[in-house]
């Protein structure tokens, strides 16, 4: 049979109805498809795609069951990896993890490795009745700090084992960067909900509104019986370019700026807090969380848009999809432009109007490209006497973030690198004896499959820490 040389396109909104939504913008492959694209498979027997993904999904027979018809069969080796399955499908960046490995993908298009992970955990979770069986316990407790993807993926992992976990979260809902950094038209919250449900169902425990480093510190947990701990704190604090105007009223983290939006609701008609609405936006950066937050103010109302970007487009480190997807939609691309100064309307001799303090533009200067630097990329350079002036009334700043210095300031001991990354060996340990760390609390902004792949890690050795210490 001959093999379609191209992988089946994945089904979305139009264009001109999804920007004025926060419905999820892929529609899913039906069944028909599915099992089609599902068909393009070799089943090589060295399996290069189950080594670049970080999680190491058995990917060659989880889509063999597909081909078969066997949609839970396929759910049940995913899940044998993976605690996110649903997630994964839908923000793992596959294109450059899993499908740039695969065979297929030498001579055609590689197989849709990241949608038939989504078909499957899509069809499992519209029609599993079961509740997964609950481990038997080993007696032994384990806390984890952060609900993100590196927290939940170890907390699934031992959990499985028999490990007594639980998960403390910061924020009011579980989930870290899932529910407050990816947008509902990327990921709905319902679809992360039903992962932490899932958890819960191994014995997972999670306590909301635990702030460790202040509500409880690292120590106090040791106190209180847990025998490791992992930390998974995420990288929550913004990064700012440090130019004039960035304190003025319309400037934006990218962090604040989704996560009002994410978490807090604010696109609602009477949202429980304030955000700009309207006006021309400005979102400063080339990545993900740049297009998410240009995305997010188009659909929030915003008039024009801007991704200002001091690199062209090879450089642009967003995943392709994404950027097409904020194309489509009337994102307007500002390729080798770098901001100098926010503008503020100022008005001296009525101190108290209203108006005072609000981003009336920002000013960016021209780029071009010199030589790479210490990353690879060629170093933006600004052309002199190119200054212009964008016409914006709000300014996003998603230049990345960094680990919040809250744990590592309350726990003795924790060493860090000069970016306040925590810093582990090969196996997630830190300087602390019986405390891991891993995802974007040790690298830095990173993607969601890098911090569960280190989940993964952890949670094998903090098992075997365990287990060595019980038996001596």
């Amino acid at each position: 049979m001959a093999i379609n040389p191209k992988k089946h396109e994945m089904p979305t909104q139009a264009p001109e109805v999804r920007a004025h939504n926060f419905n999820e913008v892929a529609l899913g492959y039906p069944v028909e498809i599915a099992v089609d694209e599902a068909k393009r498979c070799l089943n090589c027997k060295n399996r290069p795609c189950v080594a670049g993904c970080p999680v190491n999904i058995h990917i060659p027979e989880f889509i063999s069951k597909i081909k078969e018809n066997d949609f839970e069969g396929a759910y049940q080796i995913i899940s044998g990896s993976s605690s996110l399955p649903a997630v994964c499908g839908r923000v793992c960046p596959q294109e450059t993890q899993c499908e740039s490995k695969c065979t297929l993908g030498i001579k055609f298009e590689p197989v849709g490795i990241g949608r038939l992970e989504r078909f499957v955990a899509d069809w499992h979770n519209a029609h599993a009745t079961e509740a997964p069986a609950v481990p038997e316990q080993n007696g032994h407790k384990v806390a984890i700090v952060g609900s993100g993807p590196s927290g939940l993926t170890c907390a699934g992992d031992l959990a499985k084992k028999g490990y007594k976990v639980t998960v403390y979260e910061a924020l009011h809902t579980a989930g870290g960067v899932l529910v407050y950094g990816i947008p509902e038209f990327r990921l709905p919250k319902a679809i992360v909900a039903k992962e932490v449900e899932t958890l819960k169902a191994l014995g997972v425990d999670v306590e909301p509104n635990v702030v460790i480093g202040k509500t409880l510190t690292v120590d106090e947990l040791f106190e209180m019986g847990y025998e490791a701990v992992f930390i998974g704190s995420g990288a929550g604090l913004p990064n700012f370019m440090g130019i004039p105007g960035e304190s003025l009223k319309g400037v934006y983290s990218a962090n604040e700026f989704l996560t009002r939006s994410n978490l807090m609701k604010a696109y609602r008609d009477d949202p429980e807090t304030p955000i700009m609405k309207g006006g021309k936006v400005a979102v400063v950066g080339g990545g993900n969380v740049a297009m998410d937050a240009a995305r997010t103010a188009l659909r929030l109302g915003a008039e024009h848009v801007y991704i200002v970007y001091r690199r062209s487009m090879d450089e642009l480190p967003a995943r392709r999809e994404e950027v097409e997807h904020a194309m489509e939609e009337g994102i307007d691309f500002r390729l080798l432009n770098n901001p100098v100064e926010i503008l503020g309307y100022q008005n001296p001799d009525d101190p108290r109007d209203p108006k005072n303090g609000f981003v009336t533009g920002m000013r960016c200067i021209k780029m071009e490209l010199g030589e790479p630097d210490a990353k690879g990329r060629r170093r933006p350079i600004p052309i002199p006497g190119s200054e212009f002036t964008l016409d914006v009334d709000t300014v996003i700043i998603a230049i990345g973030t960094s680990p919040n210095p809250l744990i590592k300031s309350t726990t003795k001991g924790l060493e860090v690198n000069s970016h306040g990354g925590i810093i582990v060996n090969e196996d997630g340990l830190t300087s602390r004896e019986a405390v891991y760390a891993g995802g974007d609390a040790v690298t830095g902004a990173a993607t969601v499959i890098s911090a569960m792949g280190a989940g993964k890690v952890a949670a094998k050795a903090i098992d075997e820490y365990l287990m060595r210490s019980s038996n001596t």
